[in-house]
């Protein structure tokens, strides 16, 4: 067993090491090139597209609503990484691991923003108002490529089970153990029983649950965050000049070097948002009322909202807490810079954000994997017992084997992914320009899906 787990740990860590970061930044940097720089010269546009759409409550169908595909897309980003994940990219890499947290946001938005275009544009007819679209299809359709395709679906059914499934409940067993001493066996049948129960409804009651859920949520976990630094408000100038003066540091200070820096913290904001894995364009593809670009925006927003947004209240909560970087790790780290400021209660309020963030990532995975296993054949009915089986299973075990399986096959998944999206990345540039020149001419004939291709 000892073999088994090195070796898995040496093969999760070259798959996840530097090479494979660089070149995920360097397509982000082309996508954003041949964009135009769309994620910066046009923020305010995406966000009145995304947020500002979302203020106004679409029409109900009978499908799911765009604003439904974008929370249970957060579902499946927002889970671990936002908390622990960002605490151990700084007890790892030091507060330059922010700075480079932001950085893997700001190119992640255009592969995101890729992924998703693609999605929408090869997405099928699965019945009335219903859509199925991925990196399945746009390997597929778009690439030509079905062997492919079936290597996608198996990593993501298998990421589904790992990473989405098994460690995301032995994190909701981990946190109520440790927040309100519940036993993991207790917390682990709950999590199976209410898992089951959203996942059996489907995706529209899926998405009907993220979308009750993770608003609330995230402002909830947003509004703690700002007040742990609030209350050390003093400590904010000079702990964002550590952060930008540690990302670029040659010497090892308070975790790490520059090198260990931009390891940590774009892998661990690759880990927080996704991009470039190919998951959450599924359910983008999935809304009733999707456009390319239109969808791509809110991918745009994911992006943001994940790691740009939460992902930084929680560096600056610990970074202004004074908590050491050299004590804790993982949620513990963040616990401790909560209680500073609201005592045990904070410890119990991370334990639960930790609980919940998890599960909501759960409902999220498990649509992402029911649409692998789809693709290989499999019983969805069989799929989605075997999934809420493993989160029984997943709450009561020490799941470090697991861990690293689950990052091989996440790596595993964004391969094809990422091969599509730079092939067809012209098709995505031409999307982008039909989308501003219809803007400017209303004329044009509007995109129609399964239409409108080369």
């Amino acid at each position: 067993m000892e073999i088994l787990f090195n070796g898995v740990q040496a093969v999760s860590g070259a798959i996840w090491g530097v090479p494979t970061v660089a070149v995920m930044m360097c397509i982000g940097a082309v996508l954003t090139v041949q964009n135009r720089f769309l994620q910066f010269r046009h923020t305010r546009l995406w966000l009145h597209e995304t947020m500002g759409q979302a203020l106004h409550p679409e029409k109900r169908g009978a499908g799911i609503t765009r604003a439904q595909a974008l929370a249970t897309a957060l579902a499946g980003t927002m889970g671990v990484g936002n908390i622990a994940g960002v605490a151990a990219a700084l007890s790892c890499g030091g507060p330059g691991a922010l700075f480079w947290m932001w950085g893997s946001a700001l190119f992640g938005m255009m592969i995101k923003y890729a992924e998703t275009v693609l999605a929408v544009r090869y997405r099928r007819a699965d019945g009335p108002h219903r859509w199925v679209g991925g990196p399945m299809e746009v390997l597929e359709d778009g690439l030509h490529c079905p062997a492919l395709a079936i290597c996608f679906a198996a990593f993501c059914v298998m990421a589904s089970f790992g990473m989405g499934n098994m460690t995301q409940a032995n994190a909701v067993a981990q946190a109520m153990q440790k927040g309100f001493h519940i036993a993991p066996a207790v917390s682990a049948a709950c999590c199976a029983a209410v898992l089951a129960v959203v996942i059996f409804g489907g995706l529209g009651r899926i998405a009907h649950v993220a979308e009750a859920l993770i608003p609330v949520l995230t402002v909830l976990y947003c509004v703690g965050g700002v007040a742990v630094i609030a209350l050390h408000i003093d400590r904010l100038v000079p702990c964002l000049a550590q952060v930008v003066s540690e990302a670029f540091s040659l010497r090892a200070a308070a975790g790490g070097t520059m090198a260990a820096a931009m390891r940590y913290g774009f892998s661990h904001g690759i880990f927080s948002n996704e991009a470039g894995l190919g998951s959450s364009a599924m359910v983008y593809a999935a809304a009733e009322d999707a456009r390319p670009v239109e969808q791509g925006f809110w991918g745009i927003f994911e992006v943001f909202a994940d790691t740009i947004v939460v992902c930084t209240i929680t560096g600056f909560a610990i970074l202004t807490s004074g908590v050491s970087l050299a004590g804790e790790t993982g949620a513990a780290l963040t616990i401790a810079a909560f209680e500073t400021t609201f005592g045990r209660a904070g410890g119990q309020f991370i334990a639960a954000s930790i609980a919940l963030f998890a599960f909501a990532s759960m409902l999220g995975w498990a649509y992402y994997g029911e649409r692998g296993a789809t693709r290989l054949g499999g019983s969805i009915p069989v799929y989605r017992v075997l999934f809420a089986a493993s989160a029984l299973l997943g709450g009561m075990l020490r799941l470090e084997l697991v861990w690293g399986i689950s990052e091989i096959f996440n790596g595993l998944m964004s391969v094809p992914n990422l091969i599509a999206v730079v092939c067809l990345a012209p098709q995505v540039r031409a999307e982008t320009d039909r989308w501003f020149a219809q803007r400017e001419q209303p004329a044009l004939p509007p995109f129609v899906p399964g239409e409108n291709r080369p």
